[in-house]
C-alpha cells in the first residue's frame, strides 16, 4: 500500500495508473477508522482495478471548534488497519495546504435545498465545508467511483446532488449501513463511549425496527409519540430529532404517500455523544 503524503505525490501516482488505464475506486474518510469504512473499500474491490483511501479531518465542516479539537485522529492505527486489510492500495494523507491553498473556508453550494433540511437545520455550513473537500478531492484523485456509506445518508444525497450539478465523471454508490452485533450503526464517534454505553445505544437500532413495523399501519404522529415516549425513558441518552422524510427530497412527512419511499431519520446524544441512524421504510 503506498502512502501519499502531499498532492504533487499524489497527482504523479494517479497520472501512472491513468495512464496504464486502471479504473479507480476511492472512499474518503476523516480517519478513525471501523470495519465500516473496510465495507466501502470491499464494494470499492469488487468494481475497481485500484482502490484509494484518503484521511483528512476537514476542518470547514466543523461548526464547533471543540468537536473538530475531540475528533479521535490516531494516523498510525489508522494506516495499520488499512495495511492489514489488504483492500487498498494506496491512501492520501493531504496537509489543510494541499485541500486550501489560500484560504481555509468553503465554497458556497446550491444543493437544491437538500442542505435545509435535517444536519443543515442544526449545522448552517456544514454541507458547504462536506461539498468542497468532497469536490476538491475528486479533482485530485479523479475516481471513476466513489463510495460513501448510509448512514450519513444526508450526506450521500448531497455528494450526490454536488456531483450532478457540476458534472463530475464519477460515479456515486451509496454503502449500506455496516452495525455492529447490537445493531448499532458503527461510527468514529462510537470510540468516545463506554463499552456498557456502547451496548446501551443498541435501542436506537431497534427503536428503528419498531418503526418499520409500524411504517403504514398507525400514522406519523403517532409513531413519532412512541419514538419520544421511549427516549423518554432511556437514562442518559436525549433524543434530538427523529422524523420521516421522503428519500428523494428529504423533506420531512406527515403522511404516507402511495407512491413515495421513505426513510427514517434519527439522532440520540449519549453520554454527550451525537449519534446518527436511519433506516429505509417499506
Amino acid at each position: 500500500m503506498e502512502v501519499l503524503k502531499n498532492k504533487k505525490t499524489l497527482q504523479d501516482f494517479i497520472e501512472r495508473q491513468k495512464e496504464m488505464g486502471k479504473k479507480i475506486g476511492f472512499a474518503p474518510t476523516m480517519g478513525a477508522l471501523h470495519n465500516g469504512h473496510l465495507s466501502l473499500y470491499e464494494a470499492a474491490r469488487n468494481e475497481n482495478d485500484l482502490v484509494i483511501s484518503s484521511i483528512f479531518v476537514n476542518p470547514t465542516q466543523f461548526n464547533n471548534a471543540e468537536d473538530l479539537e475531540k475528533y479521535p485522529r490516531d494516523i498510525n492505527r489508522d494506516l495499520l488497519i488499512l495495511e492489514n486489510s489488504g483492500l487498498v492500495d494506496a491512501v492520501y494523507i493531504p496537509e489543510v495546504a494541499d485541500i486550501y491553498p489560500e484560504k481555509t473556508e468553503s465554497q458556497h453550494y446550491d444543493f437544491d435545498g437538500l442542505e435545509n433540511e435535517m444536519e443543515g437545520k442544526s449545522r448552517p455550513g456544514h454541507f458547504d465545508g462536506v461539498g468542497t473537500v468532497v469536490e476538491e478531492l475528486f479533482r485530485q484523485v479523479q475516481p471513476d467511483n466513489a463510495y460513501f456509506g448510509e448512514k450519513d445518508y444526508q450526506q450521500l444525497a448531497i455528494i450526490k446532488k454536488m456531483v450532478e450539478k457540476k458534472k463530475l465523471p464519477v460515479k456515486i454508490s451509496g454503502v449500506s449501513i455496516y452495525r455492529a452485533k447490537n445493531g448499532l450503526a458503527l461510527s468514529s464517534r462510537n470510540q468516545r463511549l463506554h463499552e456498557d454505553r456502547r451496548e446501551a445505544s443498541k435501542i436506537i437500532f431497534e427503536t428503528l425496527r419498531k418503526v418499520k413495523d409500524w411504517f403504514r399501519v398507525i400514522t406519523v404522529p403517532e409513531i413519532k409519540e412512541r419514538v419520544t415516549d421511549i427516549f423518554d425513558h432511556q437514562q442518559g441518552m436525549k433524543l434530538e430529532y427523529f422524523l420521516i422524510a421522503d428519500e428523494n427530497t428529504l423533506k420531512e412527512t406527515d403522511f404516507f404517500y402511495k407512491d413515495k419511499s421513505y426513510r427514517a431519520f434519527i439522532v440520540v446524544v449519549v453520554d454527550g455523544v451525537r449519534l446518527i441512524d436511519n433506516m429505509h421504510l417499506d
